[in-house]
Formats: C-alpha cells, structure tokens, sequence
C-alpha cells in the first residue's frame, strides 16, 4: 500500500513559490531596538528603487506567491510605501507588515482598514513600557501602544501584536495576551535569534531553560489562540509538537529579500554564507528561487547529523539554523537552546557576525512625524526628509 507523502516531506523538498517570504523594503529605522536581526538604522543609498520593488512584485505575482511578509528597518518611513502597498495588493499579493507604529495615525488606520489584503504587525517586547523600552527605546511603548489603539478605532481587522520572546518578558505573556484582546489584536509570539545586534544581547536576553518550558506550556496551553511564526520548533523536543510548520524552511519554503535586493535563505540568517544571489541580476528574483546552488543544497535530503540518534529529531529537525550558526555551533548540530540540553555539549567555534551593519550607534531618535516629501538616491540618513516637531510624552 502507497502512503501519501506528508506535507512537511514536501516542503523539505521546496516548492515552486516561497509561502513565507520577508521582504525587508529598508534598513532606515527611527529605532535602534538593541535585538534587531537586521542591524536596523540608516538607509542604504543603494536601496531598491520603487520601478525596481514594482518588478519584483510583478514576479511574485507571476510565480503565485500568496502573501509578503513586509519589514525593515521600519518599512514605513520609506517614501514609496503606501504606493508600493496598494501596488501588491492591487497584483493580487497580499501584504503583511510589521511596524514600530510611527506613523500609524488615525488616518493611516483609516486607510488600511479599508484594504482587506493587508495585515499590520505592531512590534512590541514588553508588556509594560519599562520592559519594553528597555530593548527598543524611550517611548517606544507609547507608539506602539497609540497605533493599536488607532487600528483598533478604524475597525482595523488582522492587527497583530508581535512579540520576540526574551528573558525579560517571559513572565508577562499573560499580560500580553490581555493586551492584544484589549485591542482586538491577535498575539504572536517569535523566537529571540543571536541575529544582527541580537548576538551582542544573545547571552543576556535568550530565555533560560526554566522559562523556555514556561513558554512551551503556555503555548500549549494557549497555542489555538497564539501565532508563533512556526518559530519554536525546537521546543518539540519537550514531547507533544507544538502547532504548526516544525521545520526549518530557509530556501525550501522560505527565503528573504533585502533592501538593497539580496536574496538570503532565511530572513534570520543575514550573512554571505547564506546568499543566494540578487534580484537586480539577470532572472530576477524567479531565478534565484529556482536555481541557486544554495537553495538546491538546503532542498537535498538532510540526514541530521549528530542530532540523527536523538528520538525527538523527527519533531524539532534539529532547531534553528541561524541560531546554530552565530552560536558558532556546527549546522548539522543541535539548537543552541535545545531543551535536551545538547546544544549545551557541542563544541563552538568563534561566532560569526552578521555581513551587513545599518546601526547608528548614538541610539534612537525622539520624533513627532509630520511629512515624508521624496528621499534623494543617495541620502543615508534613515530620516531624510522628515519634518520633525518636539512634544512631550511623544517618542518614535
């Protein structure tokens, strides 16, 4: 008798299309959050220009690809974005975007409200604003909190409430989940990866064990009403498989494009060892899909190495890649974080750092955003172009 092959068997393989691709539209950020995977801050002059964002989104729409995860950097201080989404949206690309909320005003909510292709992530990692600010800065709390309540008086269906989970706000999840019902929003939780300016807090902010199988009861607990991203899959290793993917997609199922239109295998994974190759070459984003050498060595059947023998392999499929690489763990090793505690026994060599730094290290900047008047090509300030007015109590 012929079984049918398992989806997750499928998607090891690759598919046509990613189902889950990140887009990150600029490296320009009004925050400089001390775990941003990208390294956020300025723009890069070399950025995709609006022609250029409008042919990529004319091949996903050619390869059927359903929905784009949009991100930065903070998408929206980019000139183009409204224009850019209502472009996807309108070429049959869904969009879903996550934002600090700077520039989610009343009206802005108004605006997306009215778009049913289009779901908002408003970032927020501490369900109080000591917590919170801590991490992504002075007066990040009240933005966030502001544009919540905005989308949430436009009727704003899809809002999301995102959160990376960090030592720190561990014990708030409840807390957080009142939060998001409050405002008519859905929680998501995602994993903390050593990634971009996050391995130089990695030690500091990354769950302990302890509260890595808090989180893994109360996703179980909760996990019918909680997004995770299908990023913790390495806590199946605690028994029962929480919902979701449990697999590592990079190049199979998942890619990222960056601002300046690299292609890498996993939006936590920004380094040249993970490059697939360019949107601006020839082929376009489709070739690179189909045809890199990378993508073809991620899609081979994988044996996994020195997690092989451990019973739980078929369920946690030996954690994260990104993870395991800026640990300086082997990639055909156990998670850093692996509840086993293997990752724990695994010899490590130097960590490797992301390839590419926007930060502006002199810390965020405090705003009230009035207009966006165009960005020339070449200015690098993250906030060319931004009127800026000082109130009290009114940070970005």
């Amino acid at each position: 008798m012929t079984t049918a092959p398992r989806l997750v068997d499928l998607f090891e393989q690759g598919l046509d299309a990613p189902i889950c691709l990140t887009w990150e539209l600029t490296y320009a950020c009004n925050l400089a959050c001390t775990h941003c995977l990208s390294s956020s801050g300025r723009r890069d002059p070399r950025e995709l220009s609006t022609a250029e964002c409008k042919a990529v989104i004319d091949e996903l729409e050619a390869m059927q690809v359903f929905y784009v995860n949009i991100g930065g950097g903070e998408p929206t201080v980019r000139a183009d974005f409204w224009e850019l989404l209502d472009y996807a949206t309108a070429h049959h690309v869904g969009v879903k975007f996550s934002t600090n909320g700077v520039r989610i005003t009343p009206e802005a909510a108004e605006r997306l409200a009215r778009n049913d292709y289009v779901d908002v992530q408003i970032s927020l990692d501490g369900a109080t604003a000591d917590v919170n600010d801590a991490v992504r800065g002075a007066g990040s709390y009240a933005t966030a909190i502001r544009a919540l309540e905005h989308l949430a008086a436009a009727g704003m269906r899809n809002v999301k409430l995102s959160v990376v989970c960090t030592r720190h706000n561990i014990p708030q999840l409840d807390a957080f989940k009142a939060l998001a019902d409050r405002h008519g929003a859905t929680l998501r939780l995602t994993r903390l990866r050593p990634s971009g300016r996050g391995a130089e807090v990695w030690d500091e902010l990354h769950p302990t064990a302890a509260q890595q199988r808090e989180l893994y009861d109360w996703l179980s607990a909760h996990g019918d009403r909680v997004l995770t991203g299908d990023s913790f899959f390495h806590l199946s290793a605690y028994g029962q498989a929480l919902p979701g993917l449990n697999l590592c997609g990079a190049g199979r199922v998942v890619c990222l494009i960056d601002p300046v239109g690299d292609v890498y295998a996993c939006p936590f994974a920004i380094h040249d060892e993970f490059l697939a190759g360019n949107v601006r070459a020839p082929g376009g984003f489709h070739r690179v899909w189909r045809d890199s050498e990378l993508f073809g060595r991620l899609r081979a059947p994988q044996h996994g190495g020195a997690c092989a023998s451990c019973g739980f392999y078929d369920t946690c499929k030996g954690g994260c890649m990104a993870a395991k690489f800026f640990t300086g763990l082997p990639l055909d090793g156990p998670d850093p974080e692996c509840v086993q505690g293997y990752g724990e026994q695994q010899p490590s060599r130097p960590r490797p750092r992301s390839s590419v730094d926007h930060s502006r290290r002199r810390g965020p900047v405090d705003l009230v955003l009035t207009r966006r008047p165009p960005v020339s090509d070449c200015a690098e300030n993250p906030l060319a172009g931004l009127h800026l007015t000082r109130e009290d109590g009114a940070h970005g």
